[in-house]
Formats: C-alpha cells, sequence, structure tokens
C-alpha cells in the first residue's frame, strides 16, 4: 500500500514549437510520490511523472490531476488501483506504473547512456541553428529531426534542400509530419528524400488513412514510421498484429501501462525508437530504462530536446519540488 503525493507544475519553452497541430507554448504536468504506508518502511519512495497530450489521444491535465485527486484523499493506494487504471488514462497508467517499479526496486541502475537526436526549430530557424553551432556539439554521426507539413510545401523542400547541405558530416535526419500531409504532398516528400541521408519520414499522412500509410512503406523508397498511429497500446497492438514493417516511434509517456508494453514488444519484437513528450527527468528515466529494455535496433533515441528550456531537467524538477 501506497500514499501519494502530488506537484503540479508548468514550463515556458525558449520559444514556441511549432507543429502541424499548432503552436505550443508551455509544458504542464504533474510530478507525483509514491511512499510506503507502512509506518517502519517510510524511506521507500518512487517517482513518476503524468505528461499528457490530448491531442495525441491521452487524458487531459485536468482529467488527469482529477483522478490522481481522488486517490490522493484515500489512506492509502493499492497496487489493485495502481494496476487497473481505465485505458483513457494513459499517462496516468504510465506515471503511477513507473513510480511504483522504482518503489518496489530501489536499486535499479540508471539506464546506461544512449545517443539521441536532436530536435531542431521549424521552417528556417533550423538552417540557422546548423550554421550557428559548431559541428563538434552534435558528435560523430549525429541524428536530426526537423518538423514538416507546418508551411507550404514548396517552401519546406526549398528548406529542406538548404538543410541537407548544411547537416555535419554523417548525419541521419528524420522528417516528422504530425500526419500532417496528403497523398500527393507525401509521395512529393518521398520523392525529394529519395538518395538523401533520411533515417525516415515520421507520421507523413492522418491517422485515418490507414490504408494509405501502408502503402507508403509497401513502396519502399524510405521507411515510415508510425507515431499518432501507435500513440495508445491498443492502436499499437493492432498495428503490430497486421504485421507492419516500418519504424515504431513509442512516447512512453502517453502510451499507457509500462508493464503491458513489455509483453507486447516481447511478443512481436518492433522496431522501436523511443521519444520524448517533453517531460522533465524523472518521465524520461522511466522512459529510458524502458528504451534500454525493449529497443533492438542501434537508433538514437528522441530525447534531444533540452535545448527548448531554459533551465535543465534536473534543475527544474528541484526547483519545483522546494516549492512545493
Amino acid at each position: 500500500m501506497y500514499r501519494l503525493h502530488l506537484y503540479p507544475y508548468e514550463r515556458p519553452f525558449r520559444q514556441p514549437l511549432q507543429t502541424h497541430h499548432g503552436p505550443w507554448t508551455r509544458r504542464r504536468g504533474i510530478l507525483l510520490q509514491l511512499t510506503d504506508a507502512q509506518t517502519d518502511r517510510q524511506q521507500r519512495q518512487g517517482w513518476g511523472e503524468i505528461a499528457p497530450l490530448p491531442e495525441f489521444g491521452s487524458e487531459s491535465l485536468e482529467a488527469a490531476l482529477d483522478l490522481c485527486q481522488r486517490f490522493q484523499g484515500y489512506l492509502t493506494v493499492t497496487d489493485t488501483d495502481i494496476l487497473t487504471l481505465p485505458d483513457r488514462y494513459p499517462a496516468c497508467q504510465f506515471a503511477l506504473e513507473s513510480a511504483r517499479e522504482a518503489l518496489e526496486n530501489p536499486s535499479n541502475a540508471p539506464p546506461p547512456p544512449q545517443p539521441h537526436c536532436h530536435l531542431l526549430p521549424t521552417g528556417e530557424a533550423a538552417l540557422h541553428q546548423l550554421e550557428t553551432t559548431p559541428s563538434h556539439h552534435w558528435g560523430p554521426s549525429p541524428s536530426f529531426k526537423w518538423k514538416i507539413a507546418v508551411t507550404d510545401i514548396d517552401q519546406e523542400q526549398h528548406w529542406f534542400r538548404q538543410l541537407l547541405s548544411r547537416l555535419p558530416a554523417a548525419s541521419r535526419l528524420r522528417l516528422d509530419a504530425n500526419g500532417g500531409l496528403t497523398w500527393n504532398e507525401a509521395q512529393q516528400w518521398l520523392a525529394a528524400c529519395e538518395g538523401q541521408p533520411i533515417e525516415y519520414l515520421e507520421q507523413p499522412l492522418p491517422v485515418t488513412n490507414r490504408e494509405g500509410l501502408l502503402a507508403l512503406q509497401r513502396q519502399g523508397l524510405v521507411t515510415i514510421a508510425l507515431d499518432e498511429s501507435v500513440a495508445n497500446l491498443s492502436d499499437l497492438q493492432d498495428w503490430l498484429t497486421q504485421g507492419w514493417s516500418g519504424v515504431v516511434v513509442i512516447k512512453a509517456a502517453i502510451i499507457g501501462s509500462p508493464r503491458r508494453l513489455r509483453q507486447l514488444c516481447r511478443q512481436f519484437q518492433p522496431d522501436l525508437v523511443f521519444s520524448s513528450v517533453f517531460e522533465t527527468a524523472v518521465g524520461r528515466q522511466a522512459a529510458l530504462r524502458l528504451a534500454a529494455d525493449l529497443q533492438q535496433k542501434p537508433r538514437a533515441l528522441g530525447f534531444g530536446v533540452g535545448s527548448w528550456f531554459h533551465e535543465t531537467d534536473e534543475a527544474f524538477v528541484e526547483n519545483q519540488l522546494a516549492m512545493n
């Protein structure tokens, strides 16, 4: 049995992140702590983080807070409470199960260091960042991610050609459309990517265009990655059962139960890339442990987002807890 303590937070970005879903100016979430309810074991604790993304199908922050405040009012929270949360609360499932695992296994070593993919600013700002950042900053054979389907395709492909010429040697580039392309636009991007150092094209078509996504992957011009299409465990299972052969991007903080995610991935052995939802160090460490356990191929993790905030994740968490 456990006691639950909540620490809501709000964190502004250095600059708005422009995506196909619109601009994003701040990250809001909840840090939570589970402590052992037995009086002789008060030093045991585990941390988790609720970092929802409603546009990806998770619960809202308000719904998560309402759920957890009901638990917080109880004398204790049980394993059954945590392991039977409804699937409409995937961010809460991830946070509470992660905190429970951390509490029950306090000797777990930190995940080993792994290369991270660097998220570039959207549009022309990516060119400026590459021009003004020394190549050695990125490390050897770096991976980058650039969001597309934000403005006119002709303008974006003009920037794309310039971006390719500015990438450091031996770089790989991921293009993320957030489901914002039409079929014809997706074909234009595939043609532009052919022969270039493109690792994959992420979620080119809307979630509803399942046949189109399958057809793009079958064309074999560029690897296709699913993101919004596999934002929850039910959809992930559907795609894996169909035999999806492309990449699967796992946003662990919003996909749901870590325990069930492990079961699915061990059953189907998909080509995974774990990715950030701009969580703090608390959620990131839990996601990185899953990545170390489940990601089979040596692909850079999608957690190179620290430069989007004014302070480091660790400093932010310390300040939040000090204020509470």
